[in-house]
């Protein structure tokens, strides 16, 4: 599906979300690029998103986390994730939850704890680069911004470059036109969503194929997301971009996947 002379055989990166479908929703194109080029990508979700809203039924005696841990797995095939890492953190709920707190939650975790968690994985994998979320947890959600620090942490414990998953604000203004998830979770947390046009570092466009698998992979998440997220006319100009920050000096294996960021270009 990517096109490219180099191939990232051999090199890996490390992909740390908060909840089940975040991967498909936020980085779905990217982890299948990285696949399809050869790289090993180890994506680590860090909660079992136990406290979603239910959209579908479940089984008899199936719990929300089996359902959710189940529906990850296959978003995961299909993003071409060659290890996929649980960290067990339970959701926190939505900002100002009693769940904020809870005691296994990943909001009230100790950051240095987890983030040598880590960074152990990073150097057991070898891997050259990180990506996590926003320093605005991306809309705000008390477990993206925890997987923010948790991922900073890593990434200075490790030294790889990092690379922060973020929206574009700008591009993403018009709901009726460009209809995202991100609009209702923003919604959710009363709180703005990603980052300015001229503050994004990075941004990786999809092929059509690309695209095509990243639908595939947000649709098999169908406790979370209803059919009607997935088939109105906006969705590729939607989710056909990905967007990040940098961390740190320097580029890395990113960089080769993406067209960079133009300040003042239109959305």
């Amino acid at each position: 599906m990517f096109s490219n002379h180099s191939s990232l055989s051999g090199r890996t990166v490390l992909v740390l979300h908060a909840h089940p479908d975040d991967e498909a929703i936020f980085t779905g194109v990217t982890l299948r690029r990285l696949a399809d080029a050869g790289a090993r990508v180890v994506l680590v979700t860090a909660t079992l998103g136990e406290l979603g809203e239910v959209h579908v039924p479940l089984a008899p005696g199936e719990t929300m986390a089996q359902r959710r841990v189940a529906e990850l797995e296959a978003a995961a095939s299909l993003l071409g994730v060659s290890r996929l890492v649980l960290l067990g953190a339970r959701d926190s709920g939505l900002p100002g939850a009693a769940d904020n707190v809870h005691p296994d939650a990943l909001a009230a975790a100790d950051p240095a704890r987890v983030a040598r968690r880590i960074a152990a994985l990073i150097e057991s994998e070898g891997a050259e680069a990180l990506v996590h979320d926003d320093g605005r947890g991306i809309y705000g959600h008390p477990d993206h911004l925890a997987a923010h620090r948790i991922g900073a942490a890593a990434a200075r414990l490790t030294g790889v470059v990092a690379y922060e998953s973020t929206v574009d604000r700008d591009h993403l203004h018009d709901r009726a036109t460009r209809s995202h998830l991100i609009h209702a979770a923003a919604e959710a947390t009363g709180l703005p969503f990603g980052v300015p046009s001229g503050e994004v570092a990075l941004r990786i466009d999809g092929s059509a194929a690309e695209v095509k698998v990243k639908r595939a992979a947000i649709g098999v998440h169908a406790s979370q997301v209803s059919p009607d997220s997935l088939g109105h006319a906006g969705f590729d100009e939607a989710y056909g971009y990905e967007w990040y920050l940098r961390s740190g000096a320097g580029s890395g294996i990113l960089d080769e996947l993406a067209v960079p960021a133009v300040v003042g270009a239109p959305a």
